[in-house]
């Protein structure tokens, strides 16, 4: 039995040690077992956080990415082997033809990435030579790695990879003939319930969203709004709140967006990453003793940090979301501490 005092005891300490800026939710069996909020949506105008605040989750959306591949493979678009030249038109002139659907969702198709955190760890440093705000569409990445060799061989190894997830939202777009996240917002976002969420511009943020916010070592701090894409897309950028989240779980486990079957091979852990860390299609997944402990995910830009897993064998769903660059870790493993 889940002791709910002693579990948000814990939280607010970790929150207020961490000062944590944000929402946490986590339910059990479907029913609240706490919910804690902190901190500003909006700094300069000391407007706080609520449990509706909208915020980024960055890469947390690539499982976004992978249900729409699943829905148009049940309807017989393509398949999960299908390959890359057979799906797309666009022309990759150094890549593996014979790369498919598969691997670019298991990150294991070894094409290369815009942002490859193996040699790179500040994304803000992408939009020096190239301004935010003119990336507002999935072909505005293009540039950055279409022409670019393979990194690896098709199938060789696990590299997370964020073109890959490009590539897919292209693949969406050119058979549905509609903007990735207009897709996403009208087949997923809408079908579950979650009326809070878009793919919203920087630039053009609807009330109740929080900006997102970079700390100094020296205690000062800048807005996000120059550091990540004026819109999201296919590897990430969506906006969220966290009851919206706790929505788009109990739609996928329930197969309102996908048949049960593909839905236990979207959760199948398909390639391994280390230690008890597993990845199945754009979404990750914690192995204990053999058996699937949480299934999760994850993003993190500048401003930006966000945890939600589901952990199936207690019957639990958290989501932990910030508009800081940390927090959720800690966080998350308080109430992970409590399942053991």
């Amino acid at each position: 039995m889940l002791d709910a005092a002693k579990i948000t005891e814990k939280v607010r300490e970790v929150m207020e040690d961490k000062d944590f800026s944000g929402v946490v939710l986590c339910k059990h069996h479907g029913q609240p077992l706490f919910q804690m909020v902190r901190g500003y949506a909006n700094r300069s105008e000391e407007l706080l956080n609520n449990i509706n605040t909208r915020f980024g989750i960055a890469s947390g959306c690539k499982l976004f990415t992978a249900v729409s591949i699943g829905q148009l493979i049940e309807e017989g678009k393509f398949a999960l082997e299908s390959t890359l030249k057979d799906v797309l038109s666009l022309t990759f002139p150094a890549w593996d033809p014979e790369i498919t659907v598969h691997q670019l969702l298991t990150h294991t198709s070894g094409v290369p990435d815009y942002f490859d955190e193996d040699v790179m760890d500040d994304f803000s440093a992408l939009w020096k030579d190239r301004p935010v705000y003119t990336m507002r569409n999935l072909s505005d990445f293009l540039p950055m790695f279409q022409h670019l060799p393979m990194k690896s061989a098709p199938g060789q190894q696990f590299h997370y990879n964020n073109a890959a997830f490009i590539v897919l939202g292209l693949i969406v777009e050119q058979y549905t003939g509609i903007t990735f996240t207009t897709y996403v917002e009208e087949h997923i976002f809408k079908r579950c319930g979650m009326q809070d969420s878009g793919y919203f511009k920087t630039d053009q943020l609807p009330r109740n969203t929080a900006t997102g916010y970079i700390d100094a070592d020296d205690g000062t701090w800048t807005s996000n709004i120059f550091s990540i894409p004026v819109q999201g897309g296919a590897d990430g950028g969506a906006y969220v709140t966290v009851p919206d989240m706790i929505r788009f779980w109990d739609a996928l486990m329930g197969h309102l967006l996908l048949s049960e079957e593909m839905t236990r091979y979207l959760l199948t852990p398909h390639k391994h990453d280390e230690d008890e860390a597993y990845y199945g299609l754009g979404i990750w997944l914690e192995l204990r003793e053999n058996e699937i402990f949480k299934t999760h995910v994850m993003g993190f830009d500048p401003g930006v940090s966000f945890m939600s897993g589901v952990y199936p064998k207690h019957g639990v769903q958290l989501v932990v979301i910030s508009n800081q660059e940390s927090g959720p870790y800690p966080i998350t493993l308080a109430v992970e501490e409590a399942l053991v």
